[in-house]
């Protein structure tokens, strides 16, 4: 091309007359293209007056533009595999949808649908009507609501029935969920007095009997889900706590955080109260997350008493918490995949991957190996390795699942840390980005996640390695 000059450069009427700008004007419009061409000559401009070596050709530029237009194009949202080692990441999303959540959402979203106008009336209806009764069918409650997450229930509950009162809370479960928030700013934010008793590891039915009083609005139990607290430790079993109330007019909250419909020890993990047993024990409301151990979109479910779901529904907040008809159609549709515990396991993504035997988790490991080698080679060495695979979103700490992945190891004996770090930034600028974790001296993919073989090695293929460091040739 030769050296390019101020003169040189085209127009950007010239530009757009070439077939590339054309078909750009097609994708993003006219004037987002004409912007992105004068940003390429602008930046051109620049380079020319640095005195370096620049194309000038129209379809060049086009092209550039173009390219740029693509990737500002790419949705912030994107698709990746999460090989992290966490089923449930909360900064990957949570649980994937099951296919009849998805086929029901995307019916939400292309049609009209019946979200609040009774079918058989023609009157105005509840949009809590379609999932009602499938709870109070899975839990044996008496009746149901639900809101955008479990935070949002545990917030409407507390001010709907303990506003400008007192709510009486165990130290040993005055948790924190993702992000800092914590119970207590919860509770400010409801506007009901904490009145926190016993200690951090041991708390007695004595300690609640002395906390009741005539401004006792409510006394909340959080099963902590997110953490775990071993040693010489006491609680109060919810059938003691029933029992104290009985004689008072306060209702017992039962929060249990990530929450299941199922017994899990039927999938090969600890067993984890399910909401029916938290039902069936007396609590008079129990609250639930719809995104972790139930594998659904983000929610958080109420269930209990009738008279008291009447009055949570009353409350103003209730309408600025609620949820959308295109997450209630795949709420909906994953409650119904309860009914059939069978076939759950294949049928959820959440309980297919947590239940999936090591064994085929390590062939697809040993499957993908050679291939992820051949890519990365001579830089770096891939071994299958063994996992323990955490459950995530608070659910079940400390519990793993026996996993298998791809170890991959810098083979230069310097500047390890350095080429581990590049190879994960490489990793996340694939078409879907690869989302593994570093563990010690190598780059780790665990696997159990993992359904599209195909998808993800032709994926692989477009890894781009950056430059070598010469720091990090042996010595």
């Amino acid at each position: 091309m030769g050296d390019a000059t101020l003169r040189g450069l085209p127009s950007v009427d010239e530009v757009l007359r070439t077939a590339h700008a054309r078909e750009a004007v097609d994708r993003h419009g006219r004037q987002t293209v004409t912007d992105a061409v004068r940003a390429t000559l602008s930046g051109l401009r620049s380079a020319v007056s640095g005195a370096r070596v620049m194309p000038v050709n129209a379809d060049w530029i086009a092209k550039e533009a173009s390219a740029a237009l693509a990737h500002t194009a790419r949705p912030n949202l994107r698709a990746v595999y999460n090989l992290t080692g966490t089923v449930l990441h909360t900064n990957l999303g949570r649980a994937v949808l099951a296919e009849e959540a998805i086929a029901a959402a995307v019916t939400a979203m292309r049609q009209t649908v019946a979200l609040e106008f009774d079918l058989d009336s023609g009157r105005r209806g509840e949009r809590d009507n379609g999932v009602r009764d499938l709870l109070r069918d899975l839990t044996g409650a008496e009746d149901a609501t639900l809101v955008n997450n479990n935070a949002a229930a545990v917030h409407l509950v507390l001010n709907t029935l303990a506003n400008r009162r007192e709510a009486i809370v165990s130290r040993g479960e005055m948790i924190e969920i993702g992000g800092a928030f914590r119970l207590p700013d919860i509770m400010a934010r409801a506007g009901v007095r904490l009145i926190e008793i016993g200690t951090t590891n041991r708390t007695h039915l004595d300690d609640y009997r002395q906390a009741l009083g005539a401004r006792t609005g409510l006394v909340l139990k959080v099963h902590t889900s997110n953490y775990r607290i071993t040693g010489f430790t006491a609680a109060v079993p919810t059938g003691d706590l029933v029992a104290l109330l009985r004689g008072h007019d306060v209702p017992l909250i039962n929060d249990l955080g990530s929450g299941t419909l199922v017994d899990l020890t039927r999938f090969g993990l600890r067993h984890e109260p399910t909401v029916a047993e938290a039902v069936k024990e007396g609590a008079d409301l129990v609250t639930f997350s719809g995104d972790k151990l139930l594998g659904g979109p983000q929610a958080g479910f109420i269930v209990g008493r009738r008279e008291l779901i009447a009055r949570i529904n009353r409350n103003p907040l209730k309408r600025a918490l609620r949820i959308d008809k295109i997450r209630l159609a795949a709420i909906e549709a994953t409650l119904r995949l309860y009914r059939d515990p069978d076939r759950l396991a294949a049928r959820l993504p959440t309980l297919r991957h947590l239940s999936r035997p090591k064994e085929e988790v390590a062939a697809l490991a040993h499957h993908l190996a050679p291939a992820v080698a051949r890519v990365l080679a001579p830089r770096f060495a891939v071994t299958v390795t063994d996992c323990a695979c955490e459950i995530g979103s608070g659910a079940l700490p400390g519990e793993t699942v026996p996993s298998a992945g791809l170890a991959i190891a810098p083979t230069a004996a310097r500047g390890r840390g350095r080429a581990l770090a590049a190879l994960a930034a490489a990793l996340r600028k694939l078409p879907v980005p690869v989302i593994g974790r570093i563990a010690g001296d190598a780059l780790v993919l665990d696997l159990r996640t993992l359904e599209d073989a195909g998808g993800f090695a032709a994926n692989f293929m477009a890894l781009v390695l950056p430059s070598g460091d010469p720091r990090e040739a042996a010595p």
